[in-house]
């Protein structure tokens, strides 16, 4: 049989499809199964299809449905869906810039996603424009991948039944206090003019909002605002910057006139202060000015900074040098460039005696912290990388220990953590400081719109609420987070997390029920939807208009949440309580800080405790050919582009062998051409077992063929462990390649025309198929039913045979191994002499095992360990040993050295005959190394380390 991926995975694709084969339905409920069958319920992600799936896409999908796989051999009932998420405005967005024929979204259409000219209008609508995605890629990328899907449950997050579910969910939030209207910020695109979420950005998705303290310095009348997140520095600042080249507006702000950037006025109008604006003005309007400080009295120069940035906060930044590395720097540049000054009139001397003023102390700094930061690491410039890290440094130390000095009156001598917040506020209530929100980074949505801190009424999630709160770490705690090291990501999420607006203007998705001006926002109404999931083909059956909020309250809660009960709800009850709650979520690393810990308040408020979710598994990002994957660049891999050129099953190992699911991994052609053509050899090799499979009964085996059974078992205790914690690389790694070198040893060991061999390889092959099934199904299924009959997936999973489990013939088998390269390495020294030495071709290889006593002192080494205290008390007890004096002493300190990082193996050892292990293995010893070979013992007078157990002297020698 030709190994022919395309042709054979067709064929099974059509056959899984007129199956119907992972349709899942409850065993009681539906008659769908066996009714000792575990329902394993296992979600990812649905699909966001504003463009098209490339290969880090597939991999999202594949690693569920491996296990998926695995779950069904092991009988599990197993129910793996998917849907898509249409919810908010890319997908819109991409059908304006579709509609204008914008090059760059025209670009990603033709050259990336292949999109044909005479489809294009097709998509000009927005679900026209998703179901092109969601049919002629996802859904297509998947079937083509052989994902075990049911099909039967898809739906689109704006179908109507879809929407009459989350329209339950948010009335009953609304009803449990959990929804509330007020002013809230928002992050705010300024060019769809609505507030938008972070599936809706293009960067700075990992952006803070940041409440600045605007220190409100004077000029004359106007107040000239600076942004700060050290308001207790105020007493240090000594000047202030601006860009001179940047356009700045004088401006009513409240009643007030204001110097800000212009940036700036939009920003603040969205936070609700009225402004007014005047006129523009460059900054080298303000530039050489002097401005007042609103705590000391002290006026200041105003110094040009090409580093200020316009666009952050009010565009005009005080410097507070003594305790700001970058200010240091930045003041010493200023008073080295006299003609820059020159140019803005500013007297040089003045800049010259401007010195930093120190406002607190910290251990570890001199007087001038700032000044010993930059010192220390030897930097003088503002361009040096290190400066960044060294400034960063100083805040943490100041901020935890920094001590505030006595010109701070009641706040003198505190540290600087415990009385920020209070010195903020107290000059908040005095008028001198004001307060403006900001992002930690730039922000910018999908549609290219910048995206800004603005002040809405909206109707927000209050994840703020304390028993809310305590829910979702209760969830947690109770659910296994793989890997546990991000358990406390979902911690820490949960104790920042504030009120978060759940509505947008406009886009797809559920309209807010009570008010249908707004729509539910995508973060928001993806939180239960795998509750939906569980009966999303069976309400097809039942009309929109029955689907209330009483239909869902008996789905739900029962018959005794309402006062008359749909029985069509009540049926539906069953099937959803058999599959929930969610055994696996499989999801990304970055949506911990949202969508996952989403998940996990609304399941914990919405449900009770035993439907919460079981366990989430984090996946990690994918990389190609070393860099990030970017459609917009046309930086990625399609996955029918992959699968053409090297079939589906070459792409699934790949991609699960290649990294464990929450690491990065790499896809690199030439890697994953090697991977197709190991494949090939195992089909070829396995078709050569098929073609010969050998006697149905077991015949009398030799020592080969009864450790590599063994060790047969060994990997299919390796592999049942890893799957059961999702390691997918470390199972995938020890079925497949880890298990070639067994066999790699096996066919050079034995003679595999031999009936017990063929035996052996044929018993090998089965178990290998089933362990292989999850990832590669369609070479397995194929291969497994050329040999039995029965696809590798309708086989149960391998169990451990303990009669097989044979640990002295594998760590005889081990020492052989050792021994041939021991020689070999012998061999090879004596070639590489600068004369030629006959015995580097020898006739005779002398084997010489280590005398009876030393196997019995290394009996006590394994009996007693590696604490060589422990081991010569032992031995010292015998008289025998004890008259050997330093010979066993040596041999105790060479075999504890021996035993170090070998626990497992020592026991074995122990009860084996080392020089029976040799005797056994003549044969192929002799074929080998084309020699006679000799295996003899060391009489009982041998003091001398010539041999030591397990390590036999070797005499090569020439006729």
């Amino acid at each position: 049989m030709d190994y022919d991926p395309q042709e054979l995975e067709r064929r099974w694709r059509e056959r899984w499809a007129d199956e119907g084969r992972y349709e899942a339905d409850p065993a009681d409920a539906a008659g769908g199964g066996d009714a000792d069958e575990d329902p394993t319920f296992i979600t990812v992600p649905y699909p966001y299809p504003s463009g098209g799936m490339h290969i880090g896409h597939a991999r999202t999908y594949t690693v569920p449905d491996v296990y998926a796989r695995y779950r069904r051999q092991r009988g599990d009932n197993v129910l793996f869906p998917i849907a898509w998420h249409v919810t908010g405005t890319p997908i819109i967005g991409a059908v304006e810039r579709l509609k204008k024929r914008e090059e760059g979204q025209m670009s990603v259409l033709r050259d990336t996603y292949n999109v044909a000219e005479d489809t294009l209008e097709d998509l000009e609508t927005p679900m026209g424009y998703a179901r092109h995605f969601i049919e002629d890629h996802y859904k297509k990328g998947m079937q083509d991948l052989g994902l075990s899907i049911d099909w039967r449950r898809e739906f689109t997050t704006n179908d109507e039944r879809y929407s009459q579910f989350i329209t339950w969910q948010y009335e009953t939030l609304r009803e449990r206090g959990l929804l509330e209207k007020g002013l809230h910020p928002v992050k705010y695109c300024t060019n769809e003019e609505q507030p938008v979420t972070t599936h809706d950005l293009l960067e700075g998705e990992e952006a803070e909002f940041q409440e600045y303290t605007l220190i409100r310095f004077g000029h004359g009348d106007t107040i000239v605002p600076m942004a700060t997140l050290r308001p207790e520095t105020v007493r240090g600042v000594t000047n202030a910057y601006i860009d001179p080249d940047a356009d700045y507006v004088i401006a009513d702000v409240d009643d007030e006139e204001w110097f800000v950037s212009a940036p700036a006025i939009e920003k603040l109008q969205l936070q609700g202060r009225d402004v007014v604006p005047k006129r523009t003005v460059s900054g080298e309007h303000l530039v050489g000015e002097r401005v007042t400080n609103p705590i000391t009295g002290d006026e200041v120069l105003v110094l040009p900074a090409e580093f200020v940035d316009a666009e952050n906060a009010t565009g005009v930044v005080m410097s507070v040098p003594a305790h700001s590395p970058d200010d240091y720097i930045a003041l010493q540049e200023a008073k080295a460039d006299d003609e820059r000054l020159a140019e803005y009139g500013i007297d040089p001397a003045e800049v010259d005696a401007i010195d930093p003023v120190p406002i607190l102390s910290v251990e570890g700094y001199g007087e001038i912290p700032a000044k010993t930061a930059v010192e220390d690491a030897g930097i003088d410039s503002s361009v040096d990388p290190e400066l960044e890290e060294v400034t960063r440094e100083l805040y943490n130390s100041e901020f935890h220990s920094g001590r505030l000095n006595e010109e701070y009156g009641e706040f003198a001598g505190e540290v600087v953590e415990d009385v920020r917040g209070k010195f903020r506020d107290a000059h908040r209530e005095s008028g001198a400081f004001g307060t403006m929100q900001e992002f930690s980074e730039e922000v910018v949505c999908r549609c290219g719109g910048d995206v800004v801190v603005a002040e809405q009424d909206t109707w927000f999630l209050r994840y703020n609420d304390e028993d809310w709160k305590r829910k979702a770490h209760d969830a947690v705690a109770r659910m296994e987070a793989i890997p546990e090291n991000t358990r406390g990501e979902y911690d820490h999420t949960i104790d920042w997390l504030n009120e978060w607006p759940c509505i947008r203007n406009y886009g797809l998705g559920t309209r807010l029920p009570w008010d249908d001006e707004f729509v539910i926002e995508p973060l928001s109404d993806s939180t239960i939807y795998m509750a939906y999931y569980t009966i999303a083909h069976r309400l097809q059956e039942i009309p929109v208009e029955d689907l209330d909020r009483d239909f869902f309250d008996a789905l739900f809660y029962g018959a005794d949440a309402v006062d008359d009960p749909d029985e069509r709800a009540l049926e539906l009850r069953e099937e959803w309580q058999y599959w929930y709650p969610v055994t696996y979520r499989f999801s990304a690393n970055d949506l911990i800080s949202n969508h996952l810990t989403f998940y996990l308040f609304h399941h914990s408020e919405l449900f009770d405790p035993d439907e919460w979710p079981e366990g989430i598994v984090i996946m990690g990002m994918g990389l190609l050919e070393g860099e990030k994957m970017s459609s917009s660049k046309g930086h990625v891999v399609l996955p029918g582009a992959a699968i053409e050129d090297y079939g589906a099953d070459t792409v699934r190992f790949f991609l699960l062998n290649s990294a464990e699911p929450w690491q990065d991994y790499d896809w690199r052609a030439e890697q994953v051409g090697a991977v197709r053509d190991q494949l090939e050899r195992f089909w070829n090799r396995a078709s050569d077992v098929i073609e010969e499979p050998g006697p149905d009964e077991r015949p009398e085996l030799a020592t080969a063929d009864r450790w590599l059974l063994s060790r047969l078992q060994r990997t299919v205790a390796e592999v049942t462990e890893a799957m059961e914690g999702s390691e997918t690389r470390t199972a995938s790694q020890a079925a497949f390649y880890d298990f070639e070198e067994d066999l790699r040893w096996y066919r050079r060991r034995t003679d595999r025309t031999r009936p017990a061999a063929r035996w052996t390889l044929r018993e090998t092959l089965e178990t290998r198929l089933r362990l292989l099934a999850p990832f590669v199904p369609f070479l397995t299924n194929e291969l497994h039913e050329e040999l039995t009959g029965t696809p590798a997936e309708d086989a149960p999973w391998p169990e451990v045979d303990e009669d097989l489990l044979d640990p002295g013939i594998e760590a005889a088998e081990t020492q052989v191994e050792r021994l041939v390269d021991d020689i070999q390495g012998i061999q090879q020294s004596l070639r590489n002499a600068e004369e030629d030495v006959p015995e580097a071709d020898p006739d005779r290889v002398r084997i010489t095992v280590a005398a009876d006593w030393k196997h019995e002192v290394f009996g006590t080494v394994a009996e007693v360990g590696t604490n060589q205290g422990q081991v010569m008390s032992e031995v010292m007890q015998n008289p025998d040993l004890r008259e050997r004096g330093d010979a066993v002493n040596d041999l105790v300190s060479e075999l504890i050295e021996f035993a170090r990082g070998r626990d497992d193996e020592l026991a074995a050892l122990a009860d084996i005959d080392e020089r029976d292990a040799y005797e056994r293995a003549a044969d192929f010893l002799g074929s080998e190394f084309d020699a006679e070979i000799v295996v003899e013992r060391e009489g009982d007078d041998a003091d001398e380390q010539g041999a030591v157990p397990f390590r036999p002297a070797i005499e090569l020698e020439a006729a």
